[in-house]
């Protein structure tokens, strides 16, 4: 019976059911909301380039390189196993039919990638037996799972089936010059009968086959679906940072967040289906390395486990039987987990296939505050405090203008006051902040810059409370602050906070809100390239570290400004954590945790400062309130009272200020 004979029904029912098991997982896709995910077709292909068959993010960490030569080396040998399967179903129909110099190119290229595809595979296979780090271990995987161990071993038995199989022809005469390692195989041969030799190719070509075609069937089935979805996924990814939430229409009979799986997005749950588990994000998240119950990789893992458990209802359009949110468990997610977050955008920057893990758990967050009403019981105080003083302390907002009582009065008045200072809540509240608020205003002073504030009529931006998951609040913030802005007629703002600054500039965009946005370590950094602001002296601050903001690096990209400001002030650049810019630690007040307190592990501000400890510093440099607050907290807690904090804007108003 000839190969053919078998090998056409085998395929055909491989394929069939390949087919199927595709099916049944992508049309669960379906059963999600609809979200606009094929505008800017050249924008999305060209980010499709760089992260998916650039691997750009892989490449980010050192093993990465493995991966990206594994990658190419499956993206060659595909042509290579499409010729494979044709000649086994139509004899004759073979790549040798071109021409030969190219044929022979492609014979070097397949040789030579199918070798460098088994020396990546044995180096996956010593990492994850003998070298795996801990983000490869998860409490529903391990670094030697059987699932990761079958791929890596199917993958290795692909490359040496195509070895032997060459080898075993080229023993029987042939060119090795053009297939230079399966000659070495056909040399392990040498000595063996024809015969031999044509049952030694026979059962390579079986081995490939049946391999392949299991290999095939076993994709959409575990995680290494993956490879199907990725680079879709990349093409679906958000075109902006997905730092802001979409907007909720407040009316009867309108649901709000998600409790369902079937409430999210689409793409939510096509991100689902192409989490590569990776670790990655569980490796930089803030929560989850003090001992919370979060952990990105598995929240996205829960929500495709919850999908595929609740498969049979969901397709009859009905309600499944597993919770999205409950008692931890496979395909649930507890409460805890998702009051861990602090919207810190780590996992966001580092994800490789650019899954949104931060904006499903906001989602959720909504569904628990704004119908549920259930929620950490000192985020009632924030609530009242925002709903009816616009602010998180209740204070009187009368209160706001006291730390400009030496300055005089200074109404921002629109065509005579270039930026309004937007001072933000703890700028004008917090007894720290207000020194930063001051030496701000000392600097814009010292620059020419004319500046002006709302005073007693500045509200809080809400940034709290929209990540909070307390939309309501935030809708009616954000939109009596917006018809304020228009109406005072601005269009330049400058903000110390940074979530005040990511909120003004992205968030209130969907508001229609159309201004100019700058955080002050921006706005100073071009002073002090326009020569405005110069430094009298060098200020003497010791040895300065510096720590990143969240909302200021990872969620706007400005890295540099507050380096370039604190170069200037102290005449050399910053010292640095272990971890920063892109991998900063964050200091653990976002997403609303400023409000809340740390039951579970330890505190996230504690781990930040015991890294910082480490450099020794006199100084520590932030760019944040939040930052200050948090980083000010530890220090003490540690004992190491001897180490200042200090905002930017106060190293650059010390080096203004002449030796006396």
């Amino acid at each position: 019976m000839s190969n053919t004979t078998i090998f056409i029904p085998l395929f055909i029912v491989a394929s069939l059911t390949f087919i199927y098991s595709c099916y049944q997982r992508l049309q669960l896709v379906a059963v999600g909301s609809a979200e606009e995910r094929l505008d800017n077709p050249l924008s999305r292909l060209a980010g499709t380039f760089a992260y998916a068959f650039g691997q750009k993010r892989v490449l980010a960490r050192p093993y990465g390189v493995n991966h990206f030569f594994l990658f190419w080396a499956f993206m060659f040998l595909l042509v290579a196993n499409v010729e494979f399967l044709l000649e086994g179903l139509f004899p004759g129909v073979s790549l040798s039919a071109l021409p030969a110099p190219l044929y022979h190119v492609l014979e070097l290229t397949f040789d030579l990638v199918s070798l460098v595809a088994l020396a990546c595979v044995v180096v996956a296979l010593v990492r994850r037996l003998f070298f795996a780090p801990a983000y490869l271990e998860n409490d529903y995987t391990k670094a030697r799972s059987g699932e990761a161990l079958l791929i890596l071993a199917m993958i290795a038995t692909l490359m040496l089936a195509f070895f032997f199989l060459n080898g075993a022809q080229l023993a029987q005469g042939g060119d090795t010059i053009w297939q230079p390692v399966s000659a070495f195989f056909g040399s392990l041969l040498a000595g063996l009968s024809p015969s031999a030799l044509e049952s030694v190719a026979g059962a390579a070509w079986w081995v490939h086959a049946v391999v392949l075609l299991v290999f095939l069937n076993l994709l959409p089935r575990s995680k290494h679906m993956h490879i199907l979805t990725a680079i879709p996924n990349c093409y679906f990814r958000s075109l902006e940072k997905p730092n802001v939430q979409p907007r909720e229409t407040f009316k009867k009979g309108e649901r709000y967040g998600v409790s369902q799986v079937e409430q999210f997005t689409w793409k939510d749950l096509f991100d689902s289906m192409t989490c590569t588990e990776c670790g990655r994000c569980q490796d930089l998240c803030p929560a989850h390395n003090t001992g919370k119950p979060l952990n990105p990789r598995r929240i996205v893992h829960d929500i495709k486990q919850n999908l595929f458990g609740n498969a049979s209802a969901l397709k009859e359009a009905q309600q499944g039987k597993t919770p999205l949110i409950g008692e931890a468990g496979e395909g649930t997610i507890c409460e805890e987990a998702l009051w861990s977050c602090t919207t810190c955008g780590a996992c966001l920057s580092v994800c490789p296939v650019l899954i949104e893990h931060m904006p499903k758990i906001v989602k959720m967050r909504r569904h628990l505050v704004e119908e549920k009403a259930k929620f950490p019981e000192e985020l009632l105080n924030l609530f009242e405090n925002m709903e009816q003083r616009s602010n998180p302390w209740g204070i009187a907002p009368s209160e706001r203008t006291k730390w400009s009582t030496q300055l005089g009065e200074r109404p921002f008045k629109a065509g005579e006051t270039e930026y309004l200072f937007f001072v933000g809540c703890a700028g004008a509240f917090d007894s720290r902040n207000k020194h930063v608020t001051v030496a701000l205003a000392a600097l814009l002073d010292a620059a020419g810059v004319t500046w002006g504030i709302l005073g007693k009529d500045e509200k809080c931006c809400g940034d709290s409370v929209r990540r909070l998951g307390n939309e309501f609040v935030f809708d009616k913030m954000a939109s009596e602050n917006v018809a304020m802005l228009k109406e005072r007629g601005v269009t330049k703002i400058v903000t110390q906070c940074p979530h005040c600054f990511s909120t003004l500039k992205n968030d209130y965009r969907q508001y229609g809100l159309e201004v100019e946005v700058l955080h002050h370590s921006q706005l100073i950094a071009q002073l002090v390239r326009d020569g405005k602001l110069k430094a009298a002296k060098a200020a003497n601050m010791g040895k300065v570290v510096f720590h990143d903001s969240c909302y200021l690096g990872r969620h706007n990209d400005t890295f540099e400004a507050p380096r370039e400001v604190i170069a200037a002030a102290t005449g050399q650049a910053p010292g640095e954590f272990g971890r920063n810019r892109e991998s900063a630690f964050c200091c653990g007040a976002g997403g609303g945790r400023m409000w809340m307190e740390e039951q579970t592990g330890t505190r996230i501000n504690l781990e930040r400062v015991k890294e910082a400890l480490q450099q020794q510093p006199d100084t520590l440099c932030v760019s944040c309130p939040y930052c200050m607050t948090m980083l000010e907290d530890g220090l003490k807690d540690e004992g190491a009272n001897q180490v200042r904090v200090k905002d930017i804007a106060e190293v650059m108003a010390e080096s203004l200020r002449p030796n006396a």
